[in-house]
């Protein structure tokens, strides 16, 4: 029985039940484990000495959340992550997550593009931390300049949840989406992600039995105390 893949719908319906009074997971919570499960994705294909400048691109929702996670726990491990956030959240706690992220001597570029292009050029893999699954077109600035200068720079990137322009439902059918080398699906994978062809790993260790049940996930087992799956194979024979 293979696993389930969620339509934007239904993952934002998982996401409020998690965040219920019965799930009790505060956004906090959800934010920590899936940006550790990111952080040891990116660890698990890119090693530290090799690969150890990585460009963490934040977007302003909770997906940008999930790459300050990260990029705390990349620095933790012995990376040198740089954070890309040209349009920072306003939530708190976007701006808890950043300072947390300041105090860790990570350092935030400038906003506009020729920063980008300059950080680029002395970095070894990006992390695709932008839009998230209630992403819709278009592009709009600052992100329609940048994501083709992520795409150019020829670096291997790793997606986070849903690689940064494709739709949740129809993925990349607009062709303006990047082509990362690494997707980590967040809860279950998306529907839009079907084709990719990358490989791919799964991550949220942290939805309860009773729910993985009830939404009829059939989530793969997660091996010893591993954050994430790899379930390239998986994904690849559909």
């Amino acid at each position: 029985m293979t696993f389930r893949y969620l339509s934007a719908r239904l993952a934002q319906q998982i996401d409020d039940e998690l965040m219920s009074a019965a799930g009790a997971f505060s956004i906090g919570q959800l934010m920590e484990l899936a940006g550790l499960a990111c952080a040891q994705t990116l660890a698990k294909v890119y090693s530290a000495d090799k690969h150890s400048r990585v460009l963490v691109c934040c977007g302003p929702g909770n997906q940008g959340g999930d790459g300050l996670v990260a990029a705390r726990h990349l620095s933790m491990f012995g990376y040198k992550p740089t954070i890309y956030m040209p349009k920072p959240g306003s939530k708190e706690i976007y701006q808890r997550l950043h300072t947390q992220c300041s105090n860790m001597q990570i350092p935030t570029l400038e906003s506009d593009d020729q920063a980008l292009r300059t950080a680029l050029k002395s970095s070894d893999v990006i992390m695709d931390a932008i839009f998230g699954f209630s992403f819709k077109g278009p592009i709009r600035a600052p992100f329609d300049s940048a994501l083709p200068l992520l795409t150019s720079s020829g670096l291997p990137i790793v997606s986070v949840d849903i690689p940064s322009g494709w739709d949740v439902e129809a993925g990349n059918e607009a062709g303006v989406g990047l082509t990362p080398d690494v997707l980590i699906s967040l809860t279950a994978p998306k529907e839009g992600v079907r084709l990719f062809r990358g490989q791919h790993f799964l991550g949220g260790r942290f939805v309860p039995r009773a729910m993985e049940e009830k939404f009829q996930l059939n989530l793969p087992a997660y091996p010893g105390f591993d954050q994430i799956v790899d379930i390239t194979e998986v994904n690849q024979k559909l």
